[in-house]
């Protein structure tokens, strides 16, 4: 049936309630808890139903629900509160307008495949765009002019749930832009904004939306539209899905379409900085963009983009790392190489790290490298990881050498915070904690909270966790069709009172998620123990293509469907920012057990402290520079193993050691008020150990120091004089 017109249906509401869709557009209120109370009022049953999505329930409305909240004062009131806090928000004097104001007209490019701001946004996967995400609230903060750029996924990643024999499958869903956190961008004369890409024998647009992060605009690439040939529609349809030849169309649009939208948009990016190798063809086409406006030679333009492109690579495994055979490359860039002066088996040097093997394949991680004068992993084992992995790019260097830093990860505090603990910070900490989450001083002062009142709100929030994994877990039941009785003993998982560990990440193999599983009758004894009862609750994916990590999924499933342990493991389907958020902040012990050193950083771990948990981790990512001794315990000593078996067997034990003699006793042992002091003790110095060291915060200001203003500063000199520098 031929469409005739095309409707858009956009919430209508009074003049009263406008400032609400201000809010709604504004990812600020992610991040802003009275900001959060004003929309759940709004309708609270809507906002369960819609994934916490503001605008969404602005659009589903009632009239009678409107009028309600025309004629509630109090309402009205909170409403006028928060728009008055989002201005002041807005136009406050930041940290980057005091310690940088002078390059505050020069803007940063800051490109991504995925970014992971809330769960009503399902446009990421896991760690890499969640940590995208929290730098992009992190520079609002901070006040930096950084613009995000990426691609608005139709139908984004997969929603997981699993069949009656605990196999993962995969759904999913479209995504309806219209009624999500984001608005088409138009020019000045009304006309939607689009940025174009060659693709060979045709010319691919694509529309741009954007979602406001507080100070900070995030510009995403949208294909799917109807002067685009249908393959071409699919190109921002998932992510991460398809093949090589999918991938590599996706990322020449992420990086030769984002420079190319930022042109049209008015924003030159003084420094680019590229978040994995995905964004990598940015760097070529800067080159071959001043080599035409500008008029200069391919080296000269070389030198000035790799003065001012910034790299972070986040995986030390190499299938974590885009590869592409010779001939694909050759089939999708030969115009670019022949813009650049350069044949094809030059183009393809700049992508391998021996540029003179022609059977080597051409590596985006390679050619990310070679494009940019600062390159970091996200910890410190991670760096010099990446030296070893990435020396025979310099084979004449020593790999300590090797010009690859590290700038170790963190987390937006704020989007990470339970209420209850930010209610107590408020009360003993003043608010310099949500100020400056980077100022050490003020985390010392978390002895002052009363150890009563911190292992109170916690006991709150484990109690919080318990109620969404119950429900959680009857509604997968229901989907998978069980019948009465199983759905009823949903209700009876789990103790809200008792130690409970979380483990939630991607289910790849070397992440280990079933170590603690492997001695199934002492983990029984650990966790039936009738005094001192211990439960664990699982969450998280398995790449769609990734058997193995399924199968330590079904695993899981199995175990907890024996007697012994079903009211004490428990796996949560469809691990999302939404699960995630509550795991963290009900949690007692996250557990991270991969093998040392394939965890390049984690970000999971740190945001349990910040909620009053403990980590209890193999010594990997930043782990290694978290532990203290006395905030956490560590798993074996930071050894390293060539036979994986017997490591599995060494850590299993170790594992199961620490809970029996040290983690469960020391939960257990309380005082005549039932608070167990050590236990307290312990939470407190993972609050003061770690919150003021691993925040996006520290971690953006660093990039500013080390990274952007260095490049901006290098750019400017190697323009000068007519890039005689350069």
């Amino acid at each position: 049936m031929r469409v005739i017109k095309r409707f858009v249906v956009t919430p209508s509401l009074p003049v009263k309630l406008q400032p609400l869709l201000q809010i709604a557009h504004n990812i600020w209120w992610t991040w802003n808890p009275e900001a959060i109370q004003l929309l759940r009022r709004v309708d609270t049953e809507l906002w369960d139903r819609l994934s916490h999505n503001p605008v969404a329930v602005l659009g589903n409305l009632s009239t009678e629900r409107i009028d309600e909240l025309l004629h509630d004062t109090a309402f009205l009131a909170h409403l006028e509160r928060v728009r008055e806090e989002l201005d002041r928000y807005m136009k406050f004097t930041t940290w980057f307008d005091q310690e940088h104001g002078n390059v505050k007209d020069r803007p940063i490019g800051y490109f991504s495949l995925e970014f992971g701001l809330h769960e009503c946004l399902p446009l990421y996967s896991g760690g890499l765009g969640i940590l995208a995400g929290d730098h992009l609230k992190s520079a609002s903060d901070l006040g930096l002019p950084l613009v995000g750029v990426g691609l608005a996924y139709q139908h984004g990643y997969f929603r997981q749930y699993l069949n009656h024999d605990g196999w993962q499958q995969e759904e999913y869903r479209e995504n309806d832009f219209y009624n999500l956190p984001m608005t088409q961008e138009f020019d000045a004369q009304g006309q939607p904004v689009m940025a174009e890409v060659e693709y060979p024998g045709r010319r691919v647009q694509a529309r741009v939306w954007r979602i406001q992060v507080g100070r900070v605009p995030l510009f995403l690439l949208d294909t799917n539209l109807p002067q685009n040939q249908p393959a071409d529609r699919e190109i921002t349809s998932r992510l991460y899905g398809g093949d090589d030849d999918m991938r590599i169309r996706q990322e020449i649009l992420l990086g030769i379409g984002g420079v190319r939208l930022l042109e049209t948009l008015g924003l030159r990016p003084t420094v680019c900085h590229l978040n994995e190798g995905h964004s990598a063809f940015l760097g070529l086409e800067r080159i071959r963009r001043l080599m035409k406006v500008e008029g200069l030679s391919y080296r000269v333009a070389f030198e000035m983009v790799r003065a001012s492109n910034a790299f972070t690579t986040h995986t030390p495994v190499a299938a974590g790392n885009d590869y592409f055979a010779p001939e694909k490359v050759a089939y999708y860039l030969e115009p670019l190489a022949r813009d650049l002066g350069l044949d094809m088996e030059g183009l393809l040097a700049l992508g391998r790290q021996d540029p003179g093997n022609k059977a080597e394949p051409f590596c985006m991680t390679a050619l990310a490298i070679r494009l940019a004068q600062s390159c970091n992993g996200v910890s410190a084992l991670h760096g010099h990881t990446s030296r070893q992995m990435w020396q025979r790019i310099w084979p004449e260097v020593p790999v300590e050498e090797v010009p690859i830093t590290h700038i170790t990860n963190g987390i937006h505090v704020q989007s990470w915070n339970c209420s209850e603990i930010a209610r107590l910070y408020e009360r003993y900490l003043g608010p310099r904690w949500y100020e400056e989450p980077t100022n050490q001083t003020v985390w010392e002062r978390v002895s002052r909270i009363p150890d009563s009142e911190l292992w109170r709100a916690h006991e709150r929030m484990r109690e919080r966790l318990v109620g969404f994994v119950r429900k959680r877990l009857q509604a997968q039941l229901q989907r998978r069709g069980a019948n009465r009785a199983q759905i009823m003993t949903a209700e009876e998982v789990l103790d809200p009172e008792a130690l409970t560990i979380g483990f939630a990440r991607r289910f790849a193999t070397y992440k280990r998620a079933n170590l603690i599983l492997r001695d199934p009758q002492r983990l029984a004894r650990i966790l039936n123990n009738p005094e001192r009862p211990v439960q664990i609750i699982f969450a998280g994916k398995a790449h769609p293509k990734d058997h193995p990590g399924k199968e330590l999924i079904r695993q899981i499933i199995h175990m907890s469907q024996q007697s012994e342990f079903h009211r004490g493991i428990v796996f949560i389907e469809n691990y999302d920012i939404e699960v995630a958020r509550y795991l963290v902040q009900g949690v007692d012990i996250w557990l991270n057990n991969p093998r040392r050193p394939l965890e390049a950083s984690g970000t999971s771990g740190m945001k349990v402290p910040v909620n009053g948990g403990i980590n209890l981790s193999i010594l990997d990512g930043w782990w290694c520079e978290g532990y203290k001794g006395d905030n956490g315990w560590a798993i074996g000593a930071g050894e390293e193993y060539e036979d994986y078996a017997y490591q599995d067997e060494v850590e299993s034990l170790a594992l199961y050691d620490l809970l029996e003699a040290d983690i469960v006793p020391i939960f257990y042992e309380r005082g005549n008020d039932g608070i167990p002091r050590e236990w307290v003790r312990v939470m407190k110095n993972s609050m003061r150990r770690v919150i003021a060291n691993f925040n996006t915060n520290r971690m953006v200001e660093e990039y500013v120091k080390r990274f952007y203003i260095p490049g901006v500063e290098g750019a400017q000199r190697l323009a000068a004089d007519g890039f005689a520098g350069a």
